[in-house]
């Protein structure tokens, strides 16, 4: 079994013009929500065994603010091929490039690319966070995808299983809410 966790980049900040895309860094929105998705990760033991990263400045902040809730340092890979905004191929041939014997491999990266991945990979799971995966994959979520495969180049398209599909949003709500609400 391995699983996939696609994870695309917080909020990111466009209020310097003068900046290239690569080096925008997150808003204060974005600076949440990477933790809360840290947190929730702990929380379900979701930790991946290798993390593949754009080398965007948003991505990598995106993974260190969500990582530092994590407890644990797994191993992180910056991967230029990750600042990709196709249809997920460079994602797919990079994952299976770089992911050795990882069972479960995080991918850090940007839309359209997370999400078309995400699309093309999943065939099963619950109904309603499919859906909710399809309308829309916002800044800072985390899709996570189970395989019936023992190495990442059996992977194909419409093999697996969405597991879980969480957005910062959601997250925000439970911790907003209090204890025994």
């Amino acid at each position: 079994m391995l699983r996939l966790f696609l994870f695309r980049h917080a909020k990111s900040s466009w209020t310097d013009p003068g900046l290239d895309d690569h080096d925008r860094p997150l808003n204060p929105r974005g600076a949440k929500a990477a933790p809360l998705v840290g947190r929730f990760m702990r929380a379900q033991k979701l930790v991946p065994d290798l993390v593949l990263c754009s080398p965007a400045r948003r991505a990598r902040e995106t993974w260190k603010l969500a990582s530092a809730e994590l407890g644990t340092a797994p191993r992180l890979l910056i991967e230029e091929a990750l600042y990709d905004f196709g249809n997920g191929g460079r994602i797919l041939d990079t994952l299976r490039d770089k992911a050795d014997g990882a069972k479960s491999v995080m991918v850090v990266g940007h839309n359209p690319s997370i999400e078309r991945l995400a699309q093309r990979l999943i065939g099963k799971g619950d109904a309603k966070l499919r859906k909710r995966l399809t309308e829309k994959y916002p800044t800072g979520a985390l899709a996570v995808i189970a395989f019936d495969a023992g190495d990442w180049g059996d992977i194909e398209d419409g093999k697996g299983m969405l597991s879980a599909f969480i957005r910062p949003r959601d997250l925000a709500k439970e911790s907003d809410r209090k204890p025994g609400t």
